[in-house]
């Protein structure tokens, strides 16, 4: 019997973190951009850490743009009281009118989950969040956070698994990232005044130094450069392209959103009197002819 799309996500997910965990190398693939000594590439560049205190916080960028791609990271996020604190996984063009793709997870009191946000800019316009719990500890060990970025839809997923999908729907005037290099940032740093439950647990800085770590970084993507597109890989490898979420993934994502999405934008009213964003209601009614 054929795999599914689920399955091939899945086995992808795997095959990549395992070439990754031989291949892929912090100091050629990425820039500490701030944090005078707070980020650290250790492990003869196999690892990455992330810090933070009270006088700053750090963070880096990759050295190669993309237009287009499956980009994979493990992550292991800051343990126990990490209330205020935030820690970014996300790809970004520049300037005014930039694209970007988020995951951000807002650090909690001890004991209580974090919440993991994201969010799709398109031509500078955001406004697209959507929330969400984790179903394990995002703390106690490495999870895989990956981003597939095609002409046709974006998916956020976590450990293999779909939590989100935007879809490309230019046809009802909607903007879509689809004409901007991004690079791949990351950053760890302090929001005490809204992060956790909307700024009213500040951060107890004698926990810190608070510390993400970082590794497994791979980009099956096609990278921008000199103002072209170069992809790499070919055939299987570059399925990513044209990949989409069949019945059995979507049902997955389905089990996600019902059960851990806390927050949607597509369903906050209040937000939009004069009415929800036209990619919210194309959806509903798409959902709904199925």
């Amino acid at each position: 019997m054929a795999a599914t799309l689920l399955n091939v996500f899945l086995i992808a997910s795997f095959v990549v973190a395992a070439a990754a965990a031989s291949a892929s190398n912090f100091y050629q693939n990425f820039d500490i951009t701030w944090g005078d000594g707070r980020a650290k590439i250790m492990n003869n560049g196999l690892l990455l850490t992330l810090s933070l205190d009270k006088a700053s916080g750090s963070g880096f960028k990759s050295k190669n743009e993309y237009l287009f791609g499956k980009i994979d990271m493990q992550i292991k996020l800051v343990p126990g009281n990490s209330a205020g604190t935030v820690t970014t996984y996300y790809l970004s063009s520049q300037g005014p009118n930039h694209d970007e793709i988020d995951f951000e997870f807002l650090g909690n009191a001890t004991g209580q989950p974090y919440t993991l946000h994201t969010n799709v800019f398109a031509q500078g316009k955001g406004d697209r969040e959507q929330q969400f719990r984790l179903w394990f500890d995002p703390t106690a060990d490495f999870h895989t956070y990956s981003i597939l970025w095609n002409p046709q839809r974006i998916i956020f997923a976590v450990d293999g698994t779909p939590i989100r999908e935007f879809k490309n729907m230019e046809a009802i005037g909607v903007s879509f990232p689809k004409s901007q290099a991004m690079r791949m940032y990351s950053s760890l740093w302090d929001a005490e005044d809204w992060a956790t439950q909307g700024g009213r647990i500040k951060t107890d800085w004698s926990k810190a130094p608070f510390v993400a770590s970082y590794r497994n970084f791979n980009a099956n993507a096609c990278v921008w450069s000199n103002g072209r597109s170069s992809c790499r890989g070919s055939g299987a490898s570059s399925a990513w392209m044209n990949q989409q979420l069949d019945g059995t993934s979507q049902q997955r994502l389905q089990w996600v959103q019902r059960n851990y999405m806390i927050y949607n934008y597509c369903t906050d009213i209040q937000r939009f009197p004069q009415g929800l964003p036209k990619e919210c209601t194309a959806t509903v009614s798409s959902s709904t002819k199925q």
